[in-house]
């Protein structure tokens, strides 16, 4: 018999128990694809004696990630710890160095260090495989670096966070304000304890990095995404929102222009009838256009055990079989240096929601704050009048530059009959 792939786990949580039960209930599966079985030898986790609903008899056990990932009965290195510092850094740095290949789900640590990893991986002639680290079970970055290599990307775009996407429908279908959601969704294991990275869109922005630079052949370059996150939205803009036709998503988005390339995360009004539009509750989805494939979307749970193990697991199979592929679909020295655009340089349509005070002159004063700042209004809405008290407004812009639309809404903001910050989402067509 062909000798197993001996592998080493670091990081028994809810996916690395994942990846344990796949490889036990699935292991004839695994090995016919495989070639060979698939072994976990080694593993590596902050709490020995949690019981984890796995077996571990006859597994070495490391306290240290880092001397898991030298052990020289560990040909590959699953890391599955999380965050873009030690250990996972030093863990993964360390089996690279080592000439063992790796299979993470680290994001982060991708989106930081993309590219030093690329040329720790050449150096020693080891593999790093990824397929978990964005949209889960998704096989989107197998499709952007294989499957759609001929083409000439155009535009990546996707619903990338299953937390975010879970309340904006809850919200939409419920009625509901984004607080009461997000406690439900913390009290449903949708939602960490502590948000921020998925609700201010951070999360988001590490896998559309990874996307990015697969898509266009160019180095990881997260710092410049543009970031915003789902905290602003209200039940109010939701229900405006399915008024004009539009559901409100938040998408991470990059398109390549003559300018360079473009990425960025927010919230966006997607028309209803829009494949996108219709992915609710914790489901992502990516759509990604070539020049010759056209477009292509793919759908499906984007976290949990089940759909991030199975991710992990196929990376697995791919270097047991010896199927390899450059890290960012090119060597590190032959990826693309085109230039990130700036936010203030997008060009789209806008939603703008205002509470005003009803008195009259109010709609003549935002207008001519839109025109000072070269803003030309499409349409607007506004139900019933409530003299001297505070309304909704909904104004909907024509096409208009970013910086435009900022210079106009600091103008409005400080109208005396704007009563607090307006809320700005930007509509996305494509």
């Amino acid at each position: 018999m062909t000798r197993p792939l001996s592998v080493g786990i670091a990081g028994l949580g809810t996916v690395g128990g994942g990846v344990l039960r796949l490889l036990r209930d699935n292991a004839d599966i695994v090995a016919a694809h495989a070639g060979r079985p698939i072994s976990v030898t080694a593993v590596s986790a902050r709490d020995r004696g949690r019981d984890r609903g796995v077996k571990l008899d006859g597994v070495r056990w490391y306290q240290d990630p880092v001397a898991l990932a030298t052990e020289s009965g560990v040909d590959a290195v699953v890391e599955l710890i999380g965050g873009s510092d030690d250990p996972a850094h030093a863990l993964v740095f360390a089996a690279l160095r080592a000439g063992k290949s790796v299979v993470t789900a680290n994001k982060a640590l991708l989106a930081r260090h993309g590219v030093a990893l690329a040329q720790a991986a050449e150096r020693s002639g080891a593999s790093l495989a990824f397929e978990a680290s964005v949209a889960g079970g998704i096989p989107i970055i197998k499709a952007l670096r294989e499957g759609l290599a001929a083409n000439r990307i155009r535009r990546v775009a996707g619903i990338l966070n299953g937390t975010c996407n879970f309340i904006l429908t809850s919200m939409r279908e419920r009625g509901r304000e984004f607080a009461d959601v997000l406690a439900e969704a913390q009290k449903l294991g949708y939602a960490e304890a502590d948000p921020g990275f998925d609700i201010d869109g951070v999360d988001a922005a590490h896998k559309l990095a990874i996307l990015t630079a697969l898509a266009f052949g160019r180095a990881v370059r997260f710092d410049d995404v543009h970031v915003e996150g789902i905290r602003q939205v209200s039940a109010l803009d939701i229900a405006f929102a399915r008024e004009l036709g539009y559901r409100i998503k938040l998408l991470g988005i990059a398109r390549r222009t003559e300018a360079g390339i473009e990425s960025r995360v927010h919230p966006c009004m997607v028309p209803e009838n829009s494949p996108l539009a219709r992915v609710d509750g914790v489901y992502n989805a990516v759509v990604a256009e070539g020049d010759f494939v056209g477009r292509v979307m793919l759908e499906g749970r984007g976290a949990g055990a089940g759909p991030t193990a199975s991710a992990v697991v196929a990376d697995l199979i791919d270097l047991a079989r010896g199927r390899t592929a450059p890290v960012w679909g090119a060597a590190a020295d032959g990826l693309s240096d085109a230039p990130s655009v700036p936010m203030s340089a997008y060009v789209g349509a806008y939603y703008l929601r205002l509470m005003v005070l009803d008195r009259p002159g109010v709609i003549a004063d935002v207008a001519g704050a839109l025109r000072d700042s070269g803003v030309s209004l499409e349409s607007m809405l506004q139900h019933g009048r409530a003299p001297g008290e505070a309304v909704p407004i909904v104004l909907v812009t024509h096409e208009t530059r970013e910086s435009q639309m900022r210079v106009a809404v600091d103008k409005i903001e400080r109208l005396d009959s704007v009563l607090e910050r307006p809320s700005v989402i930007r509509i996305e067509h494509g």
